[in-house]
């Protein structure tokens, strides 16, 4: 196991790109140690999806990721037939089908004839696999990615429950099938509605907040290696600043490095309220918010 420390979990982690704290390496190894999933919960933008891409990069493991929605429902998650091509074989076929048939005495015969070739119709063959059962079936073991599962609907959630708690899954046609290697898996969730106490029982729970100064800066550094450090240095502080504001949509992570990117595409060393006001789209997410930022740009940047 990769994950063995602390430290090393860190290190592997920091080294897949992910700038992290001391709790969120030991919630990872935690994890790995015991085979629990995690449960990410935090403001949107803050790296909880890009933190299971870098447990998949540290772990040299292949990541499957299920998007989950509104409506999501055990056909989309797990499998399905495909219909179509079974229809498609069963053309090709039809003058086997009708031997099958035409030696049969009686409708009830032809009917039970038919039914004993089912297998042949439902098998692998036919089956579509969604990202549930590809990280079951999978012959090296994956990092699961349950994105955004509190868009689920409760019902859709009790099933994944089970699928988590036993790793495996009933196929009518085919029988249970059992995971060859336990996925590490991680949910993540923008609170969009509260998870379920069975789910959390299930999981170890790592809530990611904004990050403070010395992160965002390390972050910063790290995903956008170009930017000047007076100019990161402001940018953080400002960020810092308009999260204090009372707007619709908080900026997080992702909008401090499309914003540090913006700058460098502008040629930018230094912000003063003029450049905040130019770049306000990449900030800011509603109308609103962008008003009230531009009123306070030059509080923003120390002008005044």
């Amino acid at each position: 196991m990769l994950f063995d420390s602390l430290q090393k979990t860190r290190t592997l982690l920091e080294t897949a790109g992910y700038i992290c704290t001391r709790e969120i390496a030991t919630v990872i190894f935690l994890a790995a140690s015991t085979r629990k999933p995690v449960l990410v919960e935090g403001p949107a933008g803050v790296g909880k999806t890009e933190l299971a891409k870098a447990v998949s990069r540290s772990l040299g493991r292949e990541m499957i990721r299920l998007q989950c929605y509104e409506g999501l429902d055990e056909a989309k998650a797990l499998y399905e037939w495909e219909y179509a091509k079974q229809l498609l074989y069963t053309q090709m076929v039809k003058d086997k089908v009708a031997d099958v048939v035409d030696r049969a005495g009686s409708l009830a015969e032809a009917v039970e004839r038919i039914a004993g070739q089912e297998d042949a119709f439902f098998s692998e063959r036919f089956m579509l696999p969604r990202p549930l059962l590809r990280a079951i079936r999978s012959t090296a073991p994956v990092v699961l990615l349950v994105d955004e599962v509190d868009k689920s609907d409760p019902e859709f959630e009790a099933f994944l429950l089970e699928i988590l708690s036993d790793y495996q899954v009933t196929i009518p046609e085919l029988g249970t099938v059992k995971a060859a290697h336990i996925p590490f898996v991680v949910l993540t969730s923008n609170s969009y509605r509260d998870m379920s106490d069975a789910l959390k029982r299930r999981c170890i729970h790592l809530y990611i907040d904004y990050p403070d100064r010395k992160t965002e800066l390390a972050i910063v550094r790290e995903k956008v290696p170009g930017i000047a450090e007076g100019l990161a240095e402001q940018m953080v502080d400002a960020m810092a600043r308009i999260r204090e504001l009372d707007l619709k949509k908080t900026p997080s992570i992702s909008e401090t490095l499309d914003w540090a990117r913006a700058l460098i595409a502008l040629q930018v060393d230094t912000l003063c309220p003029e450049i905040v006001a130019d770049t306000l789209n990449v900030i800011c997410k509603h109308r609103e918010d962008a008003c009230q930022v531009r009123d306070q740009a030059r509080q923003l940047v120390n002008f005044g």
